[in-house]
């Protein structure tokens, strides 16, 4: 009895899923009514769609999910923040969905593999690092014109990944993260490096580490360049900063941004919701030091 019932369930879920890209509107009324009587057995459904379906029925099945109110940005990054799982691609775009819960991620994420596929194109091995960055810097800064946003840089837009790479400008820290997740793709470990005042992407697979400004086009400095500076700069425990920081620390260093971008913007609605994240992020971490 039970077999046969579960058969039956997996043939209503196989039908509802060969009808979400009808575009009728009979047929979506009927879906929606549907997914709206078993809410807990449709999230998860259309969940899994947007897995392990192809571009087009993943986007579909995502504006259900919109369309019945069972995105819940806010919600989802906090929960992200407080499961101390950190992935920084992952964690980005969550962060983006609290202001866009509808946003369907798949279109960003299929242009950084447009632009990891385009650099793999040019790359001829053997490489060295050096060279494999070389290529990135002329895919993004060259053939699709990634470049500062020096002229809007407290506009929010620029701090949000998906419109990052709609608009292909950004702040130092968004541009690193588009830098460091293309050169992921095709193979390149690179982390993010939290200067005072800018944000630059660490290369530290070679012998000799180097940096990049993604800010300045992809320029390379040397780490005794970058000592230079620190010590310029009168910075006190300067070699620190020539660390990678963490998902957290980055994650957190966005949303310190959009406090201060929406509070220049008058929003104080939102800064405040960026503020309880940074806050969050804290409490965090301050729990599991004292763990």
């Amino acid at each position: 009895m039970k077999e046969a019932l579960k058969d039956k369930n997996d043939k209503r879920w196989h039908e509802v899923r060969r009808l979400l890209d009808d575009e009728s509107p009979v047929v979506r009324k009927g879906l929606v009514d549907h997914l709206k009587k078993c809410p807990n057995e449709g999230i998860r459904f259309l969940e899994q769609v947007m897995r392990d379906s192809d571009h087009l029925l993943a986007k579909h099945a995502h504006s259900f999910l919109v369309e019945l109110g069972w995105v819940d940005g806010v919600g989802d990054f906090l929960t992200f923040i407080r499961s101390l799982r950190y992935e920084l691609e992952s964690g980005w775009f969550l962060l983006d969905r609290t202001i866009s819960p509808g946003l369907d991620i798949s279109s960003s994420t299929l242009f950084l593999d447009r632009l990891a596929d385009r650099a793999r194109e040019l790359l001829i091995p053997p490489h060295s690092s050096r060279e494999i960055c070389a290529v990135l810097n002329r895919v993004l800064f060259h053939e699709f014109n990634f470049r500062a946003a020096s002229k809007d840089f407290s506009d929010p837009q620029n701090s949000f990944l998906h419109c990052v790479l709609e608009r292909r400008r950004g702040l130092p820290i968004t541009l690193s993260m588009v830098y460091l997740l293309v050169a992921r793709r095709i193979g390149l470990e690179l982390e993010p490096i939290g200067l005072p005042g800018r944000f630059m992407v660490g290369c530290f697979s070679d012998k000799k580490p180097f940096y990049i400004d993604a800010w300045s086009g992809g320029k390379f400095f040397e780490i005794e360049q970058m000592e230079d500076f620190l010590d310029d700069s009168s910075i006190e425990n300067s070699g620190s900063y020539l660390l990678p920081v963490t998902v957290a620390e980055t994650l957190t260093r966005g949303c310190r941004n959009l406090v201060q971008q929406y509070a220049k913007m008058g929003d104080d609605e939102n800064s405040i919701l960026f503020q309880s994240f940074v806050d969050e992020f804290e409490r965090v971490h301050q729990r599991e030091a004292n763990a």
